[in-house]
């Protein structure tokens, strides 16, 4: 079948894809660990079917509004060839057999610098994690969906077969049924036979396949549960006896508590408890309302060693570190000659730090009993977050017990488990079940943020305008390097230096286009805020800098923007067609002087999109009227989900370049809530068109996509509006 293979994940890629192939390494004979219920019979690791004739799939993601549910789900029915409205799907088992070394590999950006070598070549073989993360969803999960389904299919062919007397090859399914010729029977009636029975090896993927639901939009599984609000989040979960927590946490860094006044929280009504600990202080009451009341009244007080944060210092780190030789990420050709002296075309742009603000604050319930553990949780990497937990508590990692909750809305910030250690040195200390949620300007003030940036571009054109040398220098704290001690095992994250070359920071300033030489440094800088992955990573603040620029020059080169891009793209003919369509769907004038229109493209993770965005700027602000994308994400599964993720990733890059900031000041997050976001409310939302771009390629990566080329969009349709050129984000109307 299309798409990667196995042999493909384990052995492809480049730079750092050896932890891919360590996977590869470690044993492979975890028992499958599906739990049955009342008249469910598992079959394999991925499927059980119920004698009422009920599909369940067992999916590895966590659910957060991207549709991996859904998308898994549909694989698994093509291939089994079931009746959509008898499946369901429920969270995968922690379990190796579940490892998403590919969703590992790219979120680090091809790994930091820094790891062993033998992590590197397999020697230090580990088993992968099950990890939500970098768009891997179809792209890491797809085959062997397919080829446990097949496998499903097969046996409930032979058990078919043996009551019919035919050869198994002779039925097919369809609907939820086994066929052959005029005879019928039902996968509920086969369930139990069909589990006892072993599938051919290799399973028969393709092969008498039912076939009728890839490609067809298809309702979501997850959406009735969220319509009518049944389903459960971490925060919602009750259990008897249970306490809700506040926390107040200290300033980034090296903070410590000073001194409460829990005289005063005391008096609040309904207080339980309150929890110490060197860098944080916690209230446990019979109410949430309460919990916050009684923090509010303890007044606590932190001091925090080291330099303060703020963003005097952080410009001052920016620019310092741009006056150091920097790590090289990519280059090609000889550069450096090409921009240095006159005629080099120069720019200098910024970005704040960018925070997640998802609906759901962090929040995690947990309870103690009988010396064990179980913690209801947000979590996109279970199996790491279980030790980090348990490490925090004091107690073994098998005392343990995960569920991972559906998220309303991650991009990333699941990732990180601290609310969930948290909860659980609270319960264990009060000896209580307990429930902390995380108030919007806790969630806000100790984000891990898409960090600030500092980018010096230069560029020198040739005859005709063609650009002979593009590079781009990108002061940055590190950010693969953090993320990666968090998700690495112990030998390799104590051995990565924290200022090392850092590929994920700069990742998304490799031009995609055609150019004799280039170069890209990422040059580190020491700034004590805390950094993690945020939807579309560091390609968020990169393509704005970067397609930003590309408009500059076509600009100093006389050239229209859409041109000049497809001109400079016949390595990469799926990125060029994405450009000419956006251009004739959108109307494309040309983004002459007046036209309010700008363009930007972007490739990521074996996907492509381009952006058109009409905009104009009133009383001093910017008000975008359109947006246009083009896109190509190779084979689709579901083009609803495809619609959904890119319409809500244009939201969401559309808040990022409007808003969805902080400076920080005295050590803090200035932003503190909503209202100072500049999140985009349904009259702020401009006119979207999507135009989903037929393609046989394997599938690419679709929820982050979205996210990057927007802002550059808008700063070019704002330069073509007003004739102002906007170089930070987020954007502003400022000379």
């Amino acid at each position: 079948m299309a798409g990667i293979t196995r042999r493909g994940v384990l052995i492809g890629g480049g730079a750092g894809i050896g932890l891919v192939a360590a996977w590869g390494l470690w044993p492979r004979d975890y028992p499958a660990t599906l739990v049955a219920g009342p008249g469910e019979h598992p079959v394999g690791a991925w499927l059980k079917i119920a004698e009422d004739g009920r599909i369940v799939v067992a999916v590895p993601q966590t659910e957060s509004g991207q549709g991996s549910w859904t998308g898994l789900a549909q694989i698994a029915a093509d291939e089994l060839g079931a009746d959509w409205q008898t499946v369901a799907v429920e969270p995968a088992p922690l379990n190796p057999r579940y490892a998403n070394p590919l969703g590992l590999a790219d979120l680090l950006e091809g790994m930091p610098a820094g790891i062993p070598p033998r992590w590197r070549s397999g020697g230090g073989a580990w088993p992968a994690p099950m990890l939500t993360a970098a768009s891997s969803t179809i792209r890491m999960f797809e085959e062997p969906v397919r080829a446990a389904a097949a496998a499903a299919r097969a046996v409930l062919c032979m058990a078919a077969a043996d009551r019919w007397g035919v050869a198994w090859t002779a039925c097919r399914t369809e609907a939820g049924f086994v066929v052959t010729g005029n005879r019928r029977l039902r996968f509920g009636d086969l369930a139990a036979a069909a589990a006892a029975l072993s599938p051919p090896d290799p399973p028969p993927v393709g092969v008498a396949g039912a076939g009728a639901l890839i490609g067809r939009p298809l309702p979501r599984l997850d959406a009735p549960a969220k319509v009518d609000g049944s389903v459960d989040h971490a925060g919602d979960i009750r259990l008897p006896d249970m306490v809700h927590a506040a926390i107040r946490q200290g300033p980034p860094g090296d903070s410590r508590l000073l001194r409460i006044d829990r005289a005063a929280a005391q008096k609040v009504p309904g207080l339980v408890g309150i929890v110490e600990r060197p860098g944080w202080v916690a209230t446990a009451a019979a109410t949430g309302w309460s919990a916050q009341h009684a923090l509010d009244a303890l007044s606590p007080r932190f001091a925090t060693g080291g330099p303060v944060l703020d963003d005097a210092a952080i410009e001052a780190s920016l620019v310092s570190a741009l006056a150091t030789d920097g790590d090289t990420i990519a280059a090609q050709g000889d550069v450096d000659g090409l921009v240095t002296g006159a005629g080099v075309i120069r720019a200098e742009y910024r970005a704040a730090a960018a925070v997640h603000a998802a609906i759901e604050t962090p929040s995690a319930t947990a309870v103690w009993t009988d010396d064990r553990l179980t913690v209801w949780m947000q979590t996109e990497a279970p199996g790491i977050h279980r030790v980090e937990i348990a490490a925090a508590a004091g107690i073994d990692a098998d005392a343990v017990t995960i569920h991972p909750m559906q998220i309303g809305g991650s991009f990333g910030a699941a990732l990180d488990a601290t609310v969930a250690a948290q909860a659980a040195v609270i319960a264990i200390e009060l000896k209580r079940p307990v429930c902390l949620v995380w108030s919007r300007g806790e969630a806000l003030r100790h984000d891990r943020y898409r960090p600030p940036a500092l980018a010096r571009l230069a560029a020198r054109l040739g005859p005709g305008g063609a650009i002979l040398g593009w590079q781009a220098k990108l002061a940055t704290p590190p950010v693969g390097v953090p993320l990666a001690r968090r998700l690495l095992p112990a030998p390799a994250a104590m051995a990565l230096r924290l200022h090392a070359a850092d590929r994920y920071a700069a990742f998304g300033l490799t031009p995609p286009y055609r150019i004799p030489a280039f170069a890209v440094t990422h040059h580190p800088a020491d700034i004590v805020v805390p950094t993690g992955h945020l939807r579309g990573g560091a390609h968020g603040y990169a393509c704005f800098f970067g397609e930003s620029f590309l408009d500059e020059l076509a600009l100093a080169a006389g050239a229209e923007p859409v041109s000049f891009r497809i001109g400079m793209l016949g390595g990469e003919p799926r990125l060029a067609r994405c450009l000419s369509t956006v251009a004739s769907l959108g109307g494309w004038e040309g983004g002459v002087a007046g036209s309010g229109q700008g363009i930007a493209a972007h490739s990521f993770r074996g996907s492509h999109i381009a952006v058109m965005a009409e905009a104009h700027g009133e009383s001093g602000r910017i008000v975008v009227d359109r947006l246009v994308a083009a896109v190509d994400v190779g084979r689709v599964v579901n083009p609803d989900l495809i619609r959904q993720q890119v319409e809500g990733g244009l939201i969401f890059g559309l808040a990022h370049a409007l808003g969805a900031a902080t400076g920080f000041a005295r050590g803090l997050s200035m932003t503190r809530g909503f209202d100072t976001l500049w999140l985009p409310r349904l009259a702020d939302t401009p006119d979207i068109t999507v135009e989903l771009i037929r393609s046989d390629e394997a599938p690419g990566g679709v929820a982050e996509l979205a996210v990057p080329p927007v802002a550059p969009a808008i700063a070019n349709a704002v330069r073509a509006a007003t004739g102002y050129r906007i170089r930070t984000l987020p954007l502003r109307m400022v000379p």
